[in-house]
């Protein structure tokens, strides 16, 4: 299964080394490229005057970004010919965009997916149970092809792998998979969420995996219990224990809810089994984990607990708990393999704490972590991205990624349609504009961004603007509004009045209650329409920045799996291969590369 490129590199590149090369080159001295990618945030798009658009990108290529219509220009970074460019000469891009898109394109890694071959087995209804259609595709292509994998170490390397191991498991759907025919593994599903568990265990019932438990019940007792507890003890749980005492005593009645009963499982030979452990992961170390493992038929001696073969795998496990599954493999014996499709990149820690002076772009930014904001820089986790020594050391002081840059190699652009874009277009453009009004108006101020570090819970002053100020120097309070009702985004009146409301009046935002009360309780429909008027000619800066943004990030989630690829690299005393490729089809599921490790 080993391909034949280790990384799937678009470019005309020699090795996966001469890659890496050019690819740490151009993050570390494209200005452009650091600008667009973690340099500019959306909120400021029109806090600073002429406009987030004019100090972004450079003055050759406005133009004909305001000339072309958004699908025009989707077109042109992502699927026309560079070579054989169709536009009129007064709409022809210039040259340094086009070359801009042609490195973009080289150095993101390929997402093509080509489906085998031979006809995949079909989730059976009872195990899909639950799953959307993405969920089913992600599913039934990941299941089988960690067995083909596991399959294929046991034939080449002597290494029948005993268990799976899910990190992040969820309502353990891929587990579920991996169990049932044809497949019939060991898993052991690790999830911190007990409210998945719980929903997981139920869903193990319904697919026959697992069975409910045979309670004994006596209707007339638990009438009299009831009785005995009377109205006062209604909905008292030590009423109703007490109650149980006195009138059953010591007679083996079980009078838990159904939905608290624990499904039954029981390891056959032959047969598949699920095991779950509870636990939040906090590093690659699985000790207590392997500890916890079950051996079949209920025999744990020590002997056999040494001979566990494990493989560690994963669907979308979030921020660092890719880490944790790709560490695996070098801090646990019993880890022979792992097979991680990484997700949620925002949710990555740094390791290298803050940008530097040599980050001229890259500014610190503040980040919401249930809704309270959290300096950035406090961060220096060595759990956090970069994971391999050559991209933390790189020129010395190493890559660094702000949340904006992570945030934004999180999207999608090769799956965004006209509609599609209109629609997430126009909700960035009134969140642009609303933050203007909150500094017009005082609920905001501007900061500099050293001042990020300093002052990161200051929400309310008077606006204030100094000669020279730019985006790269001069922010604005961000202020989390989150989700809306639908009918909000309908227009900027319905915005602006759906987030002040929910400001105002939402206990989970109440730090912003009082200067919303004071700054924008007297605010006009009319002051709204001015507003709208005003900016809404200018949208289309904002769609082109994005755009850009969306497009320039595929870079940066190349350079994340690039840098898990250069850890294993780095191991090879404990690592045999490693490689990455596309398990998913990126139209239903973009995040779709895996990274895979196999132990010597």
């Amino acid at each position: 299964m080993i391909p034949d490129k280790p990384l799937p590199f678009n470019g005309d590149y020699a090795s996966p080394e001469e890659y890496v090369d050019k690819l740490l080159e151009f993050v570390r001295s494209s200005e452009i490229f650091q600008i667009l990618a973690g340099g500019v945030h959306i909120l400021d798009f029109f806090t600073i005057e002429p406009g987030l658009f004019h100090f972004a990108l450079p003055e050759e290529w406005q133009p004909f970004m305001l000339s072309c219509n958004i699908m025009q220009l989707l077109d042109l970074l992502m699927r026309d010919d560079l070579d054989h460019l169709t536009f009129e000469d007064n709409m022809r891009p210039p040259e340094s965009l086009i070359e801009y898109i042609r490195t973009i394109r080289n150095l993101s890694l390929g997402r093509t997916f080509t489906p085998r071959k031979q006809k995949l087995p079909i989730l059976p209804r009872h195990v899909a149970v639950g799953m959307k259609p993405k969920k089913i595709h992600e599913v039934t292509n990941f299941a089988d092809y960690v067995d083909r994998l596991s399959g294929e170490i046991s034939e080449q390397c002597d290494d029948k792998i005993s268990h799976f191991v899910d990190f992040g498991s969820g309502q353990n759907y891929l587990g579920r998979a991996l169990a049932s025919e044809p497949y019939n593994r060991h898993v052991v599903a690790v999830e911190g969420r007990e409210i998945n568990v719980t929903a997981a265990r139920g869903l193990d019932i319904s697919s026959g995996l697992a069975v409910k438990p045979k309670v004994m019940r006596n209707k007339k007792l638990w009438n009299k219990i009831l009785e005995t507890r009377g109205p006062e003890g209604q909905g008292d749980p030590d009423a109703l224990a007490k109650a149980i005492r006195d009138v059953a005593g010591d007679d083996a009645f079980d009078f838990r809810p159904v939905r608290e009963l624990e499904a039954e499982y029981t390891a056959e030979k032959g047969k598949g089994f699920v095991q779950y452990i509870s636990g939040q992961l906090d590093s690659g170390d699985l000790a207590d984990v392997i500890a916890q493992i079950e051996i079949e038929k209920g025999n744990s001696s020590e002997g056999e607990k040494e001979d566990l073969k494990l493989m560690a795998v994963s669907i979308h496990s979030c921020g660092n708990l890719s880490h944790f599954g790709i560490r695996s493999i070098v801090l646990n014996p019993n880890i022979h393999a792992v097979a991680i499709v990484g997700c949620c990149y925002n949710l990555l820690t740094e390791k290298l704490g803050p940008p530097t002076y040599k980050y001229k772009h890259l500014r610190p930014t503040l980040e919401a972590i249930n809704g309270r904001p959290m300096r950035e820089s406090e961060k220096h986790d060595p759990q956090g991205f970069p994971m391999s020594h050559r991209f933390s050391t790189y020129r010395e002081d190493g890559i660094r990624l702000n949340i904006t840059a992570r945030m934004m190699a999180c999207q999608a652009p090769y799956n965004w349609s006209e509609k599609d874009s209109e629609g997430f277009f126009s909700r960035h453009f009134f969140r642009a504009v609303l933050q203007k009004i909150f500094l017009d108006r005082g609920v905001v101020k501007k900061i500099r961004h050293y001042e990020l570090d300093t002052d990161p819970d200051a929400v309310a002053s008077s606006p204030g603007q100094d000669d020279g100020e730019s985006p790269f120097d001069i922010s604005t309070n961000p202020v989390i509004i989150g989700s809306l009702r639908k009918s909000c985004y309908g227009s900027l009146k319905a915005y602006v009045r759906g987030a002040v409301a929910k400001l105002t009046t939402n206990e989970d935002y109440k730090q912003y209650a009082e200067v919303m009360r004071e700054k924008m309780a007297d605010m006009a429909d009319e002051e709204i329409e001015r507003y709208e008027t005003m900016y809404l000619p200018r949208k289309k800066e904002l769609c082109a920045v994005w755009s850009l943004m969306a497009f320039s990030a595929m870079a940066i989630e190349s350079l994340i799996v690039a840098d898990r690829w250069t850890f294993l690299q780095e191991h090879d005393d404990l690592v045999r291969h490693a490689w990455v490729e596309t398990v998913f089809d990126y139209a239903q599921s973009p995040r779709n590369l895996v990274v895979v490790g196999i132990k010597k």
